[in-house]
């Protein structure tokens, strides 16, 4: 994961991981991508164990650190923040070589390798919008048109926000917009058409092992036409819907398949625009909304997978 200087009590949803583990009294440890080491076929890491509290300040170090194999440990959680980089990657190719009878992971490297946040949602053509992905400005204007004259464009590997475009077809930026968006068409591009429900809220699901645990709308400012935590959107009370199972249903066997056991799907209206899998989050909102403690059923789940001696 990241730094520990760097979590937030309140919003974390590894947080509040790491609160219901200890509660539980498992030990926890931290390290981060940099502490990652192969010898031949094996991977170590250098871990130091650590305990986290509502208070200030919020964690704690027990020890100095030691080199451990990843085997040591029972679960590993990655749970490192987008962006997925190429340490990201290299890092998910040496946790492949755990050796699964011996250490759970969530969620499995190499679904997370397969799983770009924004691609994803390509497999599963019945749940997403009209979507096109494309170095080309032209193409991307002929879809936009397709669409009634608007479009939202986001690149590929953005998070909380970043780089996503609400396009019209009679803005004197549009031209601007999208060489900035596709770098002169050297990085592709998706579009997709625009959904008016996001201005009632961009739901954020969270489903567990295929099923629906729990969601919250995050709501856009006015001043917004997205609703991401980090651009200032509200999180309010929301509901499961038949739709929201629908699409859960969907994506289950591809889930299953790829170890993404732990996702949060981003829906507008009746769309799925994108599937979460690197440190997806919202599960404190939705516990403080619903009085609910979503990461117990969390937990509950990783101690089932956990190996047998």
């Amino acid at each position: 994961m990241d730094p520990l200087e760097s979590v937030l009590p309140d919003k974390d949803t590894t947080f509040a991981f790491m609160l219901e583990s200890l509660a539980r009294g498992h030990q926890l440890f931290h390290l981060g991508l940099k502490d990652l080491v192969a010898h031949d076929n094996r991977v170590f890491g250098y871990a130091r164990q650590c305990e986290v509290m509502r208070e200030s300040p919020h964690f704690r170090f027990l020890d100095d650190g030691a080199q451990y194999p990843l085997e040591h440990f029972v679960a590993i959680f990655m749970r490192k923040d987008p962006p997925a980089d190429a340490p990201y990657l290299y890092a998910t190719m040496l946790l492949t070589l755990t050796d699964r009878s011996r250490t759970f992971i969530l969620n499995e490297p190499a679904g997370l390798r397969e799983a770009n946040e924004k691609l994803y949602s390509l497999n599963f053509p019945e749940a997403i919008p009209p979507t096109i992905v494309t170095y080309k400005i032209a193409r991307l204007k002929q879809f936009m048109g397709e669409q009634g004259g608007e479009m939202i464009v986001k690149p590929l590997d953005g998070h909380g926000g970043e780089g996503v475009f609400h396009a019209h077809s009679g803005d004197r930026n549009l031209n601007a917009i999208l060489e900035t968006v596709t770098l002169f068409e050297t990085r592709p591009i998706m579009g997709q058409r625009y959904i008016p429900e996001i201005r009632d809220g961009d739901k954020r699901l969270i489903v567990l092992n295929g099923e629906p645990l729990g969601c919250t709308l995050r709501v856009p400012r006015d001043d917004e036409h997205r609703g991401n935590i980090h651009v200032g959107g509200n999180c309010i009370k929301a509901e499961v819907t038949e739709r929201d199972r629908e699409i859960c249903r969907l994506l289950r066997p591809r889930l299953e398949r790829d170890g993404l056991y732990f996702v949060g799907l981003d829906i507008i209206g009746r769309y799925l625009t994108e599937v979460n899998v690197t440190s997806p989050t919202g599960i404190q909102e939705i516990d403080r909304l619903d009085g609910v403690n979503l990461e117990a059923k969390v937990i509950d789940f990783v101690e089932s997978r956990l190996p047998r001696s």
